[in-house]
């Protein structure tokens, strides 16, 4: 990790790197021939495969709330980034993380580093490097992964009469963030524990290589993210909001017109959106299930263009510098 001066001579950006974000050396199956403690990390990516990189921002009272749990911002920040590699069937690999703090807080250092490393572990994942200085507090991950050439997922492989599927359960993120707003604090509630704690499918993603023809993680609000599918691939779709899969509580929390609506755009599922010929399908499936996750079909594509079957919305999901008056449609604020 590099670092900035710091006026905090308690914690000095080495002492704090030392202390929090430096792992043990990791073993030769991980690829790092040189990690945390030089300008550059070096690394060996494994042979006949190609890197897939990715980057996020988390933004203190955009991305999640100031008061969040520390140990559930260092998750979340390094799971919405790995949900990119998801989305590409890309295994993950690395990580460097770029971390700007108003100040140096022992404690809430203590549960971001261990949120972090935790998932890091979880996936495989090893922190190679990054940046730490001082400002307001914002949350910068890069992650890197490997997928066989010609075998990443892509947003622009759908075809028309491909279905159109999701994984997982979807309107979590958003009802999270109602049930934050309503001051819910146990993060053991299954909306809160979708909101701040997302699961990457990561396993997901590698399973799917093979069988779908285009995929995109369901971060921004389901119908923004189709709608990068159908405009990559030049189709249309046409959905069937009755059939889409809501999150745990999502209804009790909400109710069930504003439960679909979002199912459709309140974004920060993380969920995987795909098409994939029905032939296919089913193969799909029972890969999922393996892993305990469903697999619902939720439309399918078609060669005349636009979406059908939902009414759309002003605003179909979220935006950074959207225009003055527009209503936020995800971030906490």
């Amino acid at each position: 990790m590099s670092s900035e001066p710091s006026t905090q001579p308690r914690h000095g950006e080495f002492e704090l790197i030392a202390r929090y974000f430096t792992p043990a050396p990791p073993g030769p199956e991980a690829g790092v021939a040189l990690g945390v403690g030089d300008d550059c990390t070096l690394l060996a990516p494994a042979p006949g495969r190609q890197l897939a990189v990715s980057v996020d921002t988390s933004v203190a009272g955009v991305h999640y709330p100031e008061e969040a749990p520390a140990e559930a911002v260092g998750h979340r920040a390094l799971a919405v980034s790995l949900s990119d590699l998801a989305a590409m069937g890309a295994r993950a690999r690395w990580c460097l993380m770029s971390l700007t703090l108003a100040s140096a807080d022992d404690a809430w250092l203590a549960g971001f580093s261990r949120g972090f490393r935790t998932l890091c572990d979880m996936t495989g994942t090893a922190l190679v490097g990054g940046d730490v200085t001082r400002g307001a507090t914002s949350i910068g991950v890069t992650v890197m992964g490997e997928v066989v050439p010609g075998q990443a997922l892509t947003r622009h492989g759908g075809r028309p009469g491909d279905l159109v599927a999701v994984t997982g359960a979807l309107g979590g993120g958003a009802g999270g963030l109602v049930a934050w707003q309503r001051g819910e604090r146990d993060l053991a509630h299954p909306l809160l524990a979708r909101y701040l704690r997302p699961q990457p499918r990561l396993a997901a993603g590698e399973a799917l290589v093979g069988l779908a023809t285009a995929a995109i993680d369901v971060s921004d609000g389901l119908l923004a993210d189709l709608g990068h599918i159908l405009e990559r691939s030049g189709v249309g779709a046409t959905l069937d909001p009755e059939a889409l899969p809501l999150a745990e509580g999502l209804v009790a929390e909400l109710g069930e017109a504003p439960a679909r609506r979002a199912a459709l755009t309140g974004g920060d599922d993380y969920e995987l959106l795909l098409s994939l010929p029905a032939e296919r399908f089913e193969a799909a499936s029972a890969r999922l299930a393996a892993l305990g996750l469903p697999l619902t079909v939720i439309g399918r594509l078609e060669a005349k263009p636009g979406l059908r079957g939902v009414a759309m919305p002003g605003r179909s999901g979220w935006q950074h510098f959207q225009a003055e008056g527009d209503e936020h449609a995800g971030g906490v604020t």
